[in-house]
């Protein structure tokens, strides 16, 4: 049976969350309206330019709205009159769409919720634009994977904010066997996909001069690491969609950091390691703990002592290794750890909480 129409703007392309968070929603009965913002993006240098530079201004402090050339905000009028009547629209890190937008829509479309969500860090300015900052009091409720986003955001006038542990996606994060030829191309004994950060490189960098071999994936933000060391092997390349679980399930360790500009508690690594079965050595944080019982389901450091001693012990112990990976995986599928039940438990605490007010 289905649950009403729901336009989904987002980044749509195989590998972004967006698009497997796009597909929970239509394991759980709505009908998908897609808006793919990949599509917005301004097109001729100088408009580039432009919103680069609107961009910077704003982080400097000033109130420079981003300019929507692409017509975001008229694809998102058009799509909702066209689909009418729309029970949702939902906004992947909506930086482009004006409140006036809304306020439209609503004119237009009764009864719709707008809701918001985004994985990153959205009470620091480095993630937010002028136009967001207008738009969150005209939101219904934004989702935020940030435990410490609820109240600074409610701050920022959004009325109704709501926390979402981290998910992941069954059709792209699930256990893959390795082959020979896929440990050689993509894995090896401990590894990390993410992108480049000071602190990361000096942990990587220490582990690859105690005689751990270390290899990175992580596109060409790792081309500002000024280490070397033959144990440390950069490779200048993402790996996203089809190649993201089979690397993980080719590395003996997976190593999760976690980005400190964007005071990470969790990130999307913390559950899509274990989905697929890999195995995950991760930064002690209590929203870690909570997610995965230490030493059980997960191994977690603090120091980079800790994870020197951690990545030599379970390199010459795979059999708990292998032990710990599975727990982990079953406590993913158990506790409804993918996006389909995440985003459940979301609109139903969303749907609880509208009855309260009432």
């Amino acid at each position: 049976m289905s649950r009403g129409r729901m336009i989904y703007m987002g980044a749509l392309r195989e590998g972004e969350t967006s698009l497997q968070r796009m597909r929970a929603f239509q394991t759980l009965g709505f009908d998908l309206i897609p808006l793919d913002i990949l599509k917005a993006v301004p097109a001729g240098f100088w408009r580039r330019m432009e919103f680069r530079l609107r961009n910077r201004l704003f982080r400097m402090g000033l109130p420079m709205p981003l300019p929507d050339r692409a017509g975001l905000n008229r694809a998102l009028i058009s799509l909702s009159i066209a689909n009418s009547p729309i029970r949702w629209i939902w906004l992947d890190k909506p930086l482009l769409i004006q409140p006036a937008t809304i306020r439209n829509i609503r004119a237009r479309c009764s009864g719709v919720t707008v809701a918001a969500f985004s994985p990153d860090d959205m009470g620091q300015r480095h993630n937010q634009s002028q136009t967001f900052l207008e738009l969150l009091p005209e939101l219904d409720v934004f989702v935020t994977t940030k435990s410490y986003n609820v109240p600074e955001l409610q701050a920022l006038g959004c009325s109704r904010v709501l926390f979402m542990d981290n998910g992941y996606d069954p059709e792209t994060h699930h256990p893959v066997p390795v082959t020979s030829e896929m440990r050689e191309r993509l894995g090896g004994p401990v590894g990390f996909i993410g992108s480049y950060e000071e602190e990361r490189a000096a942990f990587l960098l220490y582990l690859a001069a105690q005689g751990i071999p270390v290899r990175v994936w992580g596109g060409i933000s790792w081309r500002r690491c000024r280490f070397r060391h033959p144990n440390l092997r950069l490779e200048y390349r993402e790996l996203v969609g089809a190649n993201y679980a089979p690397a993980l399930c080719s590395f003996d360790i997976n190593l999760c950091f976690l980005r400190k500009k964007n005071r990470d508690l969790q990130t999307t690594r913390s559950v899509e390691i274990p989905a697929c079965g890999a195995f995950m050595l991760a930064e002690r944080t209590d929203e870690h703990r909570r997610l995965f019982e230490e030493d059980r389901e997960a191994v977690f450091f603090e120091t980079r002592e800790e994870l020197l001693e951690k990545c030599r012990f379970y390199l010459a112990h795979s059999e708990r290794r292998l032990e710990i990976a599975a727990r982990g995986l079953d406590r993913c599928r158990q506790r409804g750890y993918d996006y389909a039940h995440r985003l459940e438990e979301v609109l139903r605490r969303f749907q609880e909480g509208k009855e309260d007010r009432r």
